[in-house]
């Protein structure tokens, strides 16, 4: 799957990281709604850093179509809150 970081660029995940990316993205959404700003800040930048270390970088001139795409990591806590659906950022794949 292609993912986009909002003001980064492109990576290609394989869908095997979904579940343990899908564990943070639980833990983000619980924190965007209680409004735990500390605890969004800390759960957002780890689920970046592991698209980041888990992900494949593709070339900056890349044209292929982003299937899910992630906010900036400076984004606030509303931001996200607008992006979110009931699933969270990341979608749940089903095997």
């Amino acid at each position: 799957m292609i993912v986009r970081i909002m003001g980064e660029g492109q990576v290609e995940l394989a869908d095997s990281h979904f579940a343990e990316l899908n564990t943070l993205d639980d833990e983000l959404l619980a924190e965007v709604r209680s409004g735990d700003r500390d605890g969004f800040r800390r759960t957002f930048h780890a689920l970046l850093a592991r698209v980041r270390e888990l992900g494949e970088p593709l070339p900056d001139d890349a044209l292929a179509p982003s299937e899910l795409i992630l906010p900036a990591p400076g984004a606030t806590l509303e931001e996200v809150r607008e992006m979110l659906d009931d699933e969270g950022l990341i979608p749940s794949l089903q095997p």
